[in-house]
This record gives structure tokens, C-alpha cells and sequence, in this order.
């Protein structure tokens, strides 16, 4: 029996499964476990814009839409990143429609890097840009930078050694704020600094803003504000509408560039269903405000768990964005933090995810999501309690 495997593509094997699902689903066997995993609001979706979604599916808007995305969709998303954040797009050229952020990554990855080519990453961060880059092409080179000693933030100095170390081969920034699994955000001096290492060089800026309605203590900052012709700009309605079933993303560049991208999305994807883009399109126009409340409870939530770990030993930044925790394992502990989350999980029905999922510099960490009722961050506080007491040393 012959064995395929072998014959797949080169390097695949080596990748791993996403870790934040495979542990979520072992947690998810617990029956009474409190889970503090998966990044998703806790909210339903605001009824106008279900709605939409029903009135669309009674009106037959099931045929397929243009590769790029309703001309409407399109228009009322480039209606809220102007009004919202000063981020002028053309719908018409410069907005791409995609199956989600996710996909919107991949596209971007695969349109702006050849082998050789180098991405850099400030660690810790959502892995899904560095799998993508590996699926793609294993002589793309992935250059991590540890940001854990900057409070999570990269610095212009350490991004411009990365330049002076390998010149013309960087090709890709990741930039994603604020950040998962930190919840740190950038000021907007802070992202221009950064604009100002890589500007006029051949290399592009991919900026996740996916939790921009989210944050809690300053306006959202963007670096397509200073460096627009070289970012290509993330954003879509599943963490600030709780609409992460819908799968609507967006990708907003020059129309140079959204128009090579839009090359690699219409062989993946083609397009997305008609009814979610419509929904979308509800949501961008009309729901303007809609992530206010949530994120007014997020951040008393960001607060009782702060507070709480805090008091029981754990070191964390505050998150200014997002809805996550990255908090230290105690020293009383070991610092395995795949080790720590299966004991927690065990032995308090506890479910966190470890830090090391998202790249080396995680690791000793911990992510707590409080998307996540009060009631359980309560219970899951006390259970942490006990847990720590009889477990120390």
C-alpha cells in the first residue's frame, strides 16, 4: 500500500494544527468547565441586522455577487472607515469583500511574498500569519520579533535592526492592533514612528484591525493614517457586530494592489453569500454605534479579571483593546504553560489557552478571552483561587 502522505506538499506535515481549537475542544468535553478560550463576543447579533439577512434570503438574493463584493456592502463599508477613522477607500477599486479576516490574510500572504522574501512578526501574536506563510512556501523566511520586554509593543529600533540585518529581503510587516492575545494597542505617534522605518522601501504593512471598535481608553489609532500607500488594511463585522458566523471580512489597499489580491481571493473563494453581505452592509451602515455597549461591558469585564488575577499572583498589562489577558504564570509555578493549562483545565475546570501558541515569546504565558459572561469570570476567579492555593510550589 502505497503511502500518499509522503507525496503531499513539501513541508505540510511539519505544520501543526491550530492548538487554540485542539485544546478548546478538550476543555469543551468538561461539562461543568468555565472557558476562557476562543475569541468570540458573547453577544447576539443586533436585530436590524438579522434582519437584513432574513429580508435578503425573502427577496432571493441568492445568486452570486461580484467576485470584489456588493457594490453596497462595499460603499457602506467605506462610508464607516471614513467616518469612523479618516481611512479613505474607493469602493469601487480599493475594497475587497473576503470569507472573513481569515481569508483576508491568506489572500495578502499569498499575493505579497515570494520564496525568499522575508515577513516579520511582533511576537506574541495570533498565529495564523505565520502558518499561512509556511502552508505557502517554506523558503519564505518568518523573522519574529520579541516585543515581551516593551510591554508588547514593537519598537522602532528593533524593527529598523531587522532592516539593517536583511536588507531588500523584507517584504511583509504584520502589524495587528489591538493585539491578540495582549489586547495592547498603539498611539497614533507610535504607529507613525513605525511608518517611518519602512517608508519608501518595497515593503508592505499588513494591519489587522479587526478589534477596532474596541477600544477602551483612546480613539483607535491606524498607520494607513501616515503610510497609506504601503498598508494593506484588515477590518471586517465579526468581533464588533458578533458576527463571527457571517464570515465578512475586508481588505482595503491602493487599487493597484487590492486588484492583484482580488486575483488570489476570486480563485479561492469567488465570492461570499449575498445574504451575509447584505447583513454586512446592515451592520456598516446603520449600526455605526452597535459595538458601544459591548465594549462598554468588555471593559468591565477587563477589569474584574484584571483586578482578580492580579491579586492572585499573576503579572499581566492591562489590556487597552480587544477582549484578552496575557498574564504571566506565577513563579510559584512551573512555566511549562502547555503543562500549566491541562492541570488547570484538569484539576479546576479552568480552560485558558497557553501563551506559547502564539509564537516563542509567549511562552510562560497565559490568554484569558473575557468574551465571557461576569458570572463566570466570578466563577472562574474563585476556582483560580483554589486551584493556585493547593497547587503552589
Amino acid at each position: 500500500m502505497v503511502d500518499l502522505i509522503k507525496y503531499m506538499k513539501s513541508g505540510l506535515t511539519d505544520i501543526p494544527q491550530n492548538l487554540i481549537l485542539k485544546f478548546s475542544d478538550y476543555a469543551s468535553k468538561i461539562p461543568d468547565v468555565v472557558k476562557f478560550t476562543i475569541g468570540e463576543p458573547d453577544f447576539d447579533t443586533p436585530v436590524h441586522i438579522k434582519e437584513a439577512a432574513q429580508k435578503a434570503i425573502i427577496q432571493n438574493h441568492s445568486h452570486y455577487a461580484p467576485s470584489n463584493g456588493t457594490i453596497g456592502l462595499r460603499q457602506a463599508a467605506g462610508a464607516f472607515l471614513a467616518q469612523k477613522y479618516g481611512q479613505k477607500y474607493d469602493p469601487e477599486t480599493e475594497i475587497l469583500v473576503t470569507n472573513g479576516v481569515t481569508e483576508a490574510i491568506f489572500d495578502t500572504v499569498i499575493a505579497t511574498l515570494n520564496p525568499g522574501d522575508i515577513m516579520v512578526v511582533p511576537t506574541p501574536i495570533f498565529p495564523l500569519y505565520m502558518s499561512d506563510a509556511r502552508m505557502i512556501s517554506q523558503q519564505i523566511k518568518i523573522v519574529e520579533i520579541d516585543t515581551s520586554a516593551d510591554n508588547f509593543k514593537l519598537t522602532p529600533s528593533k524593527l529598523q535592526a531587522v532592516l539593517d540585518q536583511y536588507g531588500d529581503r523584507v517584504r511583509l510587516l504584520i502589524m495587528n492592533y489591538p493585539n491578540n492575545p495582549t489586547g495592547v494597542t498603539y498611539s497614533q505617534a507610535e504607529l507613525d514612528s513605525l511608518a517611518n522605518v519602512i517608508r519608501d522601501k518595497p515593503i508592505f504593512a499588513l494591519c489587522d484591525e479587526i478589534y477596532s471598535e474596541l477600544c477602551y481608553d483612546q480613539d483607535h489609532a491606524s498607520m494607513e493614517k501616515t503610510l497609506h500607500d504601503q498598508v494593506i488594511l484588515l477590518n471586517g463585522v465579526s468581533k464588533s457586530w458578533a458576527m463571527t458566523g457571517y464570515r465578512i471580512g475586508i481588505i482595503c489597499a491602493p487599487k493597484n494592489i487590492v486588484a492583484q489580491i482580488a486575483k488570489v481571493h476570486q480563485f479561492i473563494a469567488t465570492t461570499e453569500p449575498t445574504p451575509m453581505q447584505d447583513a454586512a452592509e446592515e451592520a456598516f451602515k446603520n449600526g455605526m454605534n452597535d459595538a458601544q455597549l459591548m465594549k462598554a461591558e468588555f471593559k468591565k469585564r477587563r477589569d474584574v479579571l484584571y483586578n482578580g488575577l492580579t491579586k492572585l499572583g499573576f503579572t499581566c498589562v492591562k489590556p487597552q483593546g480587544a477582549f484578552y489577558i496575557f498574564a504571566k504564570i506565577p513563579a510559584s509555578f512551573e512555566q511549562d504553560d502547555n503543562k500549566f493549562i491541562y492541570d488547570l483545565v484538569d484539576k479546576a475546570h479552568v480552560a485558558v489557552t497557553s501563551g506559547s501558541c502564539f509564537a516563542q515569546a509567549g511562552a510562560g504565558y497565559i490568554r484569558f478571552s473575557y468574551a465571557v459572561s461576569m458570572a463566570q469570570i466570578d466563577e472562574g476567579l474563585k476556582r483560580l483561587e483554589k486551584y493556585i492555593n493547593e497547587n503552589k510550589n
